[in-house]
């Protein structure tokens, strides 16, 4: 694995480079030393300035609210082609170490997988920590999931053709709801994980290669995780999918990953799990890019394959 190289920077690929570098000389204050609110303003400002602009052209784009266990009512955002027949769908998490993160800075993405999967893309906007800590998330992402399941037919959804996905945070919810899913019976057709986090301590080779230097940080990482799950809870498989007790029978994976990311050796453990349990599992790792690029169109164009190779994974799994 490229996280145990001697000269770790040396695998950056020409743009990703010269985004870091980018980043560097603008002074961009760590998140860390940020209140979440601060943070929250500071992605949804910078996120969407780093991505494709303007943003793909998608035929319906609609606001709605879902409702949670407890009466919340969750913002949500659907994506759809123009279609006659009922649009298979993807319920779509978005990333953010539980604490940043909404429609607005994974709205390109949507866009995309939308228009390359040739499926419908509900975004959620999930609550977030610390004012909602371990296990809202969890709570908020699998009513989502039983919601479109429900009453997706309404909104012109085939409600027999669900998958759940998410990059990072939202990787890691996917595929907590990918296990909720099974244990409940409720059939999906794909997980579909960007860089998720998997594991109960980030003490794999590529946390500390990687710790320093690559736009995802240790101190940011940890600033996450502080704000969302208390040190106890942490071996708890809702936050941590590797320690789930069993993961056979789960739906096909498709993974992508990045390379020069603190998250690289854990989302290729995940994926030798899913398979040694029997499930098909899609690895895909693009190099010499880092944790978020799928986000970062505009300045990194690996992210366009990725988002080209996630929609044909979906297209394939929905027409399966």
């Amino acid at each position: 694995m490229s996280s145990h190289h001697t000269n770790p920077r040396a695998l950056l690929n020409a743009a990703t480079r010269n985004l870091i570098e980018r980043v560097h000389r603008a002074g961009r204050p760590p998140m860390a030393a940020m209140t979440p609110e601060q943070a929250r303003e500071f992605y949804d400002i910078g996120s969407p300035m780093l991505d494709l602009q303007p943003a793909p052209q998608v035929d319906r784009v609609e606001d709605m609210f879902l409702a949670a266990r407890d009466g919340h009512a969750m913002p949500a955002r659907l994506y759809a082609p123009r279609s006659n027949a009922a649009l298979p769908v993807l319920l779509y998490i978005h990333g953010g170490g539980f604490t940043v993160g909404s429609l607005t800075t994974h709205d390109v993405l949507c866009r995309q997988l939308s228009r390359h999967g040739h499926c419908a893309v509900v975004s959620l906007d999930y609550r977030l920590a610390p004012e909602h800590r371990f296990p809202t998330a969890v709570h908020d992402c699998w009513d989502a999931l039983n919601w479109l399941q429900q009453h997706g037919r309404t909104l012109g959804l085939d409600t027999t053709r669900l998958a759940v996905g998410g990059d990072s945070a939202g990787g890691t919810l996917a595929a907590v709801c990918t296990l909720m899913a099974r244990d409940a019976g409720l059939p999906l057709c794909l997980q579909l994980l960007f860089y998720p986090g998997c594991i109960a301590r980030q003490d794999t080779a590529s946390h500390h290669t990687y710790a320093d230097g690559f736009m995802l940080d240790k101190a940011t990482v940890d600033w996450f995780f502080d704000n969302y799950i208390d040190q106890a809870e942490r071996d708890d498989w809702r936050f941590a999918p590797m320690n789930a007790p069993d993961h056979a029978g789960l739906a096909p994976a498709w993974i992508g990953l990045a390379e020069c990311d603190p998250l690289v050796d854990e989302g290729v453990q995940y994926a030798d799990t899913l398979r040694m349990a029997g499930v098909p599992v899609d690895l895909e790792i693009y190099r010499g890019v880092v944790h978020g690029f799928i986000t970062m169109g505009r300045a990194i164009p690996d992210a366009l394959k990725a988002h080209a190779d996630a929609g044909r994974a979906l297209k394939h799994a929905f027409e399966s």
